[in-house]
């Protein structure tokens, strides 16, 4: 179950649309920032084929500027 957390940077002007992109995407939470331009997202996905597909989903996204790993953890038994 491999877990993730990222800090996302959105496009200029683009943050509340970002946190709008974020949450439409299955196995993601998002925890927007009160005082600074980035985003928290934290994914927790059944595999690693899953979170693959889930992170080239997020790096398509129009609104997302860049995305940073601050953690990551795969449990394999």
């Amino acid at each position: 179950m491999p877990i993730f957390s990222f800090l996302a940077y959105p496009e200029k002007t683009m943050k509340d649309q970002l946190i709008k992109d974020l949450s439409s995407i299955q196995y993601c939470e998002v925890k927007p920032s009160e005082n600074q331009e980035v985003v928290i997202l934290l994914t927790d996905t059944p595999d690693e084929e899953t979170n693959k597909d889930l992170i080239k989903k997020v790096k398509d996204l129009e609104s997302l500027q860049s995305l940073s790993m601050t953690f990551g953890h795969t449990d394999l038994e």
